[in-house]
């Protein structure tokens, strides 16, 4: 199927799990995508198979916590494909633990990479967007920014940050030239849990990922379903979670 021939498609943190699942799909309804992400050899392997069964794929070595890396993300889909479309923010990390052990490192991390990033892509993408007339931001949010749990309280306020810095530029940006969605998914068999640093909270969250998590491809369901809506139609919030999950 080719009904999203028209769209340039850039995604962070695309090497693995919902990014990847995210490039694969669109790419298969058409799209070009143009993938980001610091483990370049994954990346490569990833454009090669896309190109392989007929689709469109570029890459470029990002890490979202360097404006820098952002702003060649989105040149490499404009000197490639003439046009950026759609930016999918994906990156994000979760060293979660309780407040009281005091991980500041693993605080500022998170805030690096979940906010800051997000800022990096607005900061690189909107001149583009501004000079087309129209773009739209799809960015991976979280659960965790709807239910606050004990170990997720700095985790799920960089999420809501992002939450309300789309909010807030939506808002600014009524004239109908640009889209902002937050999509929410719940537990995922993604590399998230790699990134916890508490053994205790990684065991816990592990054991729900071995349980119920969801395939990363319901999650590039909900981005194409946002993606594909008309340009006067725009998905603000999607949640998606396992139909278990509490």
């Amino acid at each position: 199927m080719d009904d999203l021939a028209d769209k340039v498609v850039a995604i962070t943190d695309a090497s693995s799990g919902i990014g990847a699942a995210v490039a694969r799909r669109l790419a298969r309804r058409g799209a070009a995508v143009v993938l980001g992400a610091r483990r370049t050899d994954r990346l490569d392997t990833l454009a090669a198979d896309i190109r392989s069964a007929g689709g469109r794929a570029s890459s470029a070595t990002v890490d979202v916590t360097r404006s820098e890396d952002m702003h060649r993300l989105v040149a490499t889909a404009v000197s490639t494909y003439g046009r950026l479309d759609v930016l999918v923010g994906n990156a994000g990390i979760g060293p979660i633990s309780p407040m009281a052990a005091r991980r500041t490192a693993d605080w500022n991390a998170m805030i690096d990479v979940n906010l800051r990033g997000v800022l990096h892509g607005i900061d690189a993408a909107l001149p583009v967007f501004e000079e087309q007339g129209r773009g739209h931001f799809v960015t991976i949010v979280s659960t965790a920014g709807i239910r606050v749990v004990p170990t997720m309280a700095v985790y799920a306020a960089t999420k809501n940050a992002v939450r309300t810095l789309l909010e807030g530029l939506r808002q600014e940006s009524i004239d109908g030239t640009l889209k902002t969605t937050a999509i929410s998914p719940g537990y995922v068999r993604t590399e998230f849990g790699d990134s916890i640093t508490d053994p205790v909270v990684r065991a816990e969250i592990d054991r729900g990922m071995q349980a119920f998590a969801l395939d990363p491809d319901a999650v590039a369901r909900a981005v194409e379903f946002a993606v594909d809506q008309p340009w006067d139609v725009e998905i603000g919030e999607l949640s998606i979670r396992p139909t278990v999950q509490g």
